[in-house]
């Protein structure tokens, strides 16, 4: 049979009370009495009941994380990323498919939500925060969120930069979304103009292609239009790493080669990208940071319920990774 709280007590010499208070990391514990609770669990291989105190807490000791799906590898990263920022809090994780809704269908069976969604046909820009309002009830809207974010536009215009700094001048991008007046798109593409214009460049807007879904299906479709419509381009930068994976793939099928001919550069740092042929130069946004910041800021937030915290932003910094897709213009010799 399993250890029991008394089982410690008993063989530690102490209350049950004292195990306790072990347990949970009480400061004021004479070391050796610590030590002897100690010995005890783990001689006993105790392990806490925490169904029981979930019960007494009031608490599920389960937070959510609501992502758009998890066929994009970036939100399985995110994912796993939470799920060991949640692990080092004592807590689970369940994971939803918004499939491109703000609404976690699942909320009552958790003690928070984190959301990686901002609305319909839009990109994750990081991470929400928020309670939930009671086991029984959905959360308040006036309830305040906490938001994790990365620097989208600075990150782009950091990799528009890097490709002008290589000699490149005809760079394209790939995942714009015209339409779209806020969002991750339309920040990237901002970046992507900065970059351009601090550059002494004037944009073509034939170098500017659409992708609605960020895939590597959606990359090298907008990579082959490029070509068949005889598009000059000597770089490109993607708004994310399936769409240079796939542009890369384009590339390829035309025997145009990387990054001799064609320099490109993603957004994600997915663990894929290191493996591609060539491997793939790419932005890492901070993604592990943003997970453990967005659980830690909830989990304040769980333990502080009854208390007044004020909605809070933080911005995670970005780091480009340069690795075999990007190069320096060809000097070609003169005939």
């Amino acid at each position: 049979m399993a250890a029991k709280l008394s089982d410690v007590a008993t063989l530690a010499g102490v209350s049950i009370k004292t195990v306790s208070n072990v347990i949970h990391d009480y400061p004021h514990i004479r070391p050796e009495t610590k030590q002897r609770v100690l010995d005890a669990i783990t001689q006993l291989n105790y392990r806490p009941n925490l169904n029981a105190r979930n019960l007494r807490s009031g608490r599920t000791g389960v937070i959510g994380l609501v992502v758009p799906t998890l066929r994009n590898p970036y939100f399985s990263e995110l994912a796993e990323a939470v799920i060991d920022a949640a692990d080092r809090n004592g807590v689970s994780v369940l994971i939803e498919q918004s499939r491109n809704t703000q609404r976690a269908t699942k909320a009552q069976l958790v003690d928070g939500v984190l959301f990686s969604v901002l609305g319909p046909g839009q990109e994750d820009t990081g991470l929400f925060a928020q309670i939930t309002s009671s086991p029984t009830e959905d959360s308040d809207e006036t309830t305040p969120v906490d938001h994790v974010t990365m620097r989208n536009t600075e990150a782009i215009q950091a990799a528009t930069d890097h490709l002008l700094a290589l000699g490149r001048t005809r760079i394209a991008a790939i995942g714009a979304r015209p339409d779209e007046d806020a969002g991750t798109a339309s920040l990237r593409l901002l970046g992507y103009q900065h970059a351009l214009s601090g550059g002494g460049l004037v944009l073509d807007q034939a170098l500017v292609r659409r992708a609605d879904n960020w895939t590597r299906f959606d990359g090298a479709a907008a990579t082959q239009s490029l070509i068949d419509e005889g598009v000059e381009f000597d770089g490109i930068v993607c708004f994310n790493d399936s769409l240079a994976l796939g542009a890369i793939r384009a590339l390829a099928q035309n025997d145009i080669r990387v990054p001799q001919d064609v320099s490109v550069i993603g957004f994600d740092d997915l663990d894929e990208s290191r493996y591609s042929v060539p491997a793939l130069t790419t932005i890492s946004p901070g993604r592990e940071q943003i997970a453990a910041l967005a659980v830690d800021m909830l989990m304040e937030r769980i333990s502080a319920r009854d208390d007044v915290i004020a909605a809070r932003e933080i911005t995670v910094p970005f780091t480009l990774v340069e690795r075999e897709s990007t190069a320096p213009v060809e000097i070609r010799p003169a005939l």
